[in-house]
């Protein structure tokens, strides 16, 4: 059978589960992301995973992990093979470096991972490959050392990150870029936001106790809680209930910066895949008139669902936040907003631990193109804000161009506009606004500002 990606391979293998079908998933994953540009949140949601809860799991952990890894993979590919792959043997050369990063990543048992790794060249089609699949692990294994030692001398390979990134972040954060590398190159904690409307922190963090999963209080947040391992959504007690969602702790931030309360009429723009629009209502409690757009139907969907499964409910529109008047906004942008949350696209070089395709699919080309589109529904938005109404204006990049720099820019132009002080108690101030940094074992990386739309004089 064909798959998307343009190889043979077999599906119905992978879906099943076996082990080796982990490894071919993997494969094909990363071969979809490298070398056709594909995001990785596409690939997983469009490709076949093994049943099996277990393979699944190895599944993502494969391919998560070579991506985290992926110059260190590769230099040790270019120093196994004697020729360059054929274009067409791309995905072959995938699983090779699915397999070596079993060998340097993982704890499996080096003759299961060959083995298995070896038996999913068969699996992507490829069963004439399997010999060459088979030597070049086995002889990494018999040179180990001097290949990783050669590796690490190539300075990719020590900071794992693409050299135009690692120059914006020596650029914005000269005595930060270390630590922020290190921390997007770690896999993520998992944090938790308790769902207000049906229970406390408290309250469930003893209910987690019950179920023998550890966590703490988050600070800085109003109901977050830091899980001291990751769990499958599934093992949560009253996941499925509403009880509780995960959401990174720099995340749940906006609802409480945004501090919409009963009564106002809010918008939440570029708004699926929910998160924030959920914690804005859970926090607001009854009484909020919410807005909820966005442009890409598949991720209002979600968005839908998100709210069914919390309890939850808004106004859920179609509409291009850069543009909202475009093919007639509808009555939802008739009457001005008193609270705007503007989760705008951007770089999302704040949460690479959680995409680690971004490091690899993102461009310095890109960034441009962003601060233009940041720029236009920045502009579009606040001409739907009420005088004396609030903005927040919020990132996941840690790059000044798409933050600082775009508030520096808007308040400028917009002599209407001032920005509002934040709390304290988080992140690092600039000039304007505040930036949360990644860090291990806290909360990834966040920008936000506040601005408020000043009422005009009388007779103005």
């Amino acid at each position: 059978m064909r798959g998307r990606q343009g190889s043979t391979w077999d599906e119905a293998a992978v879906r099943k589960g076996s082990g080796a079908d982990a490894r071919a998933a993997a494969a094909l994953a990363l071969h979809r992301v490298r070398d056709r540009g594909q995001s990785l949140n596409r690939v997983l949601s469009q490709s076949p995973l093994p049943r099996p809860p277990a393979d699944r799991a190895l599944t993502q952990e494969l391919i998560y992990g070579a991506l985290r890894n992926l110059p260190r993979l590769e230099a040790l590919v270019g120093f196994l093979l004697n020729h360059p792959v054929k274009p067409s043997d791309r995905d072959l050369e995938a699983l090779i470096l699915i397999g070596l990063y079993q060998l340097t990543g993982m704890d499996t048992p080096p003759h299961a991972a060959v083995a298995a790794t070896v038996e999913a060249s068969r699996l992507i089609g490829k069963p004439d490959k399997s010999a060459l699949v088979n030597a070049v692990l086995r002889r990494f294994l018999r040179e180990r050392d001097a290949l990783m030692a050669e590796a690490e001398r190539l300075p990719s390979v020590r900071w794992l990150f693409p050299e135009w990134l690692l120059a914006a972040l020596r650029r914005d954060w000269p005595e930060d870029w270390e630590r922020i590398v290190v921390a997007s190159n770690a896999r993520p904690p998992m944090s938790l936001r308790v769902n207000r409307l049906h229970t406390d922190r408290r309250a469930y963090a003893q209910r987690l106790a019950g179920a023998g999963i550890t966590a703490r209080p988050i600070p800085a947040t109003e109901a977050g809680l830091m899980l001291d391992r990751p769990v499958p959504a599934r093992e949560l007690p009253g996941f499925e209930e509403g009880l509780v969602s995960i959401q990174d702790a720099g995340a749940q931030l906006a609802a409480q910066l945004l501090d919409a309360r009963p009564g106002q009429r809010v918008l939440d723009a570029c708004a699926a895949p929910g998160g924030k629009t959920a914690a804005i209502l859970e926090r607001a409690g009854p009484g909020l008139d919410l807005v909820a757009i966005d442009s890409d139907p598949a991720r209002l969907a979600t968005l839908e669902a998100n709210l069914a499964r919390l309890g939850l409910s808004a106004r859920v529109e179609r509409a291009d936040a850069a543009d909202p008047g475009r093919g007639g906004a509808g009555e939802w942008a008739t009457a001005p907003f008193e609270r705007i949350l503007l989760d705008v696209p951007c770089s999302a070089t704040g949460v690479i631990r959680r995409h680690p395709d971004i490091k690899w699919l993102r461009r310095a080309a890109d960034i441009p193109a962003l601060r233009e589109l940041q720029q236009r529904i920045l502009d579009a938005a606040w001409g739907l804000l009420a005088p004396g109404g609030r903005l927040l204006y919020v990132t996941c990049s840690v790059l000044a161009a798409e933050n600082e720099d775009q508030i520096a820019a808007f308040l400028a132009r917009m002599p209407e506009a001032r920005e509002c002080p934040l709390p304290d108690d988080w992140g690092t101030p600039r000039c304007h606004g505040r930036q949360l940094l990644p860090t291990p074992g806290g909360s990834d990386g966040f920008y936000y500002a506040l601005l408020e739309r000043a009422i005009p004089e009388p007779g103005a």
